[in-house]
């Protein structure tokens, strides 16, 4: 489509107005699928996206809120991971499908479809989670080098700063680089988290346990209050604007075969990807309630005291170590991702178009600043209870991430041949309500409102 076309062909295609441009331009369709490839080097040449994506799946507010799940619960919130995860799975299937078919990310098709005023709102939501998702990784990576190399909170905060040269000289090195980047980062935590495992020994009955889902979950408003905050770690509305974009880096045919069949790989990319997140997520929970809840210790939430405690109390020295490079990797492709993904956002929405070192610049900014502030404030002390309470607030944001993207893949007018059919509109329906229920439910207990109206009857 062209910024040219007039007001019938956009209303024609379901459309507000035509898109303007491509999502991220300086990298928009420059990775070849040749339509001769078989089946497996057409798989190697799809995925990379999907690993991207996975990145915000297991990032530090991850940590924070699987280690106090399983210091507090053991491994009963298990289910609450694999459901996460499920839902990760249809999501990001539906942000691909987005954009290969109708070739905007999440944000076009937002700015595209509503009106101003609702953009504006969408937009500012978005920045909302996004400094949220930003603080999580920032401190999570300022921890893991205070803990490594004993460098002050501050500093370390300051200096995850940088990755957005990282990310610059990557970018202009080729898509591909930052994208294996990624995924040696990836393999990293994944190695240090299956010794971690091995080291503590978990009950595999009760891990199996854990995956079956139990109706005190809702029930406990503490543990609601954790469950919700691992939803929030897990299905990331940042995550949904970055995939809708970054498939769109490949250059696959533009007819009906060609995009089903990118459909078909990119799906196959993510899923795979995703799965890699839930064994980190599930490891992460597992070796916590394994090493602290089986032991008594139910109020290890803080990351710091997990470091602390996980050599002494497995008879590893290595352990703690283990903990903490896997907590940098993590922090470290974190905050790589969620740059890329702040600038998509921006572009989406706005429409700003600027040099691409200055948005890069403006939107790690807009997320470094709360970061800066808040751990200056609160130091090391409030510093795990921050990234709990950031996913929180992302869990809180996702239904304005969710919702549009349901509407727009099962509208038949936008999406032609591709648009959801009934099962999986079902499905993603189902998705978005529960999620709006929970976060419903959470706030009602977070403000007292059910007691309040408890005692107004009484």
């Amino acid at each position: 489509m062209s910024g040219d076309r007039d007001k019938g062909d956009c209303e024609a295609d379901g459309w507000r107005q035509a898109r303007e441009a491509p999502s991220l331009r300086e990298v928009h369709r420059t990775i070849p699928v040749p339509k001769e490839l078989s089946f497996w080097r057409k798989l190697l040449a799809f995925s990379g996206p999907g690993y991207l994506v996975a990145v915000g799946y297991m990032d530090p507010g991850n940590w924070a809120t699987d280690l106090a799940g399983g210091s507090q619960f053991g491994y009963t919130l298990l289910s609450v991971i694999l459901i996460s995860n499920l839902m990760a799975i249809l999501l990001q299937s539906l942000c691909a499908k987005l954009g290969i078919v109708t070739g905007r990310d999440l944000a076009q098709a937002c700015r595209d479809h509503y009106s101003k005023p609702a953009v504006l709102i969408l937009w500012l939501l978005c920045e909302v989670a996004i400094c949220a998702c930003d603080l999580a990784e920032v401190i999570g990576s300022a921890i893991a080098l205070n803990l490594l190399f004993k460098i002050p909170l501050l500093w370390g905060v300051c200096i995850t700063a940088l990755d957005v040269l990282a990310v610059m000289y990557l970018q202009n090195k080729g898509f591909r680089y930052l994208e294996a980047l990624v995924i040696a980062l990836i393999l990293t935590i994944g190695g240090c988290f299956l010794a971690e495992i091995i080291f503590s020994k978990p009950d595999v009955a009760g891990v199996l346990s854990g995956f079956l889902p139990k109706a005190e979950i809702v029930k406990n408003p503490e543990m609601l209050y954790v469950a919700i905050g691992i939803l929030g770690a897990t299905v990331m509305p940042h995550n949904l604007y970055l995939h809708s974009s970054i498939v769109q880096t490949r250059k696959y045919e533009q007819d009906a075969d060609g995009k089903a069949e990118a459909i078909k790989f990119a799906t196959l990319d993510s899923t795979v990807a995703l799965m890699f997140a839930l064994f980190i997520n599930a490891a992460i929970l597992v070796v916590s309630a394994a090493t602290f809840h089986t032991r008594g210790q139910h109020d290890v939430a803080e990351i710091q005291d997990a470091f602390k405690l996980l050599s002494p109390m497995l008879g590893v020295p290595v352990a703690s170590v283990l903990f903490a490079l896997a907590l940098l990797a993590s922090g470290q492709n974190s905050t790589l991702t969620g740059t890329l993904a702040g600038q998509i956002v921006m572009e989406g929405f706005l429409n700003i178009r600027l040099r691409p070192w200055l948005r890069r610049l403006i939107t790690r900014l807009i997320a470094i600043v709360p970061a800066v502030i808040c751990t200056a404030l609160y130091g090391e002390s409030g510093t795990t209870r921050l990234l709990v309470l950031s996913q929180v607030i992302l869990s809180l944001q996702l239904s304005f991430a969710v919702i549009p993207l349901v509407l727009f893949t099962s509208d038949p007018i936008k999406m032609r041949e591709f648009v959801n059919p009934p099962w999986v509109k079902a499905l993603a329906w189902t998705t978005a309500g529960l999620i709006a229920v929970l976060n419903v439910k959470f706030l009602l207990d977070f403000l007292g409102v059910i007691g309040w109206f408890s005692r107004l009857l009484s």
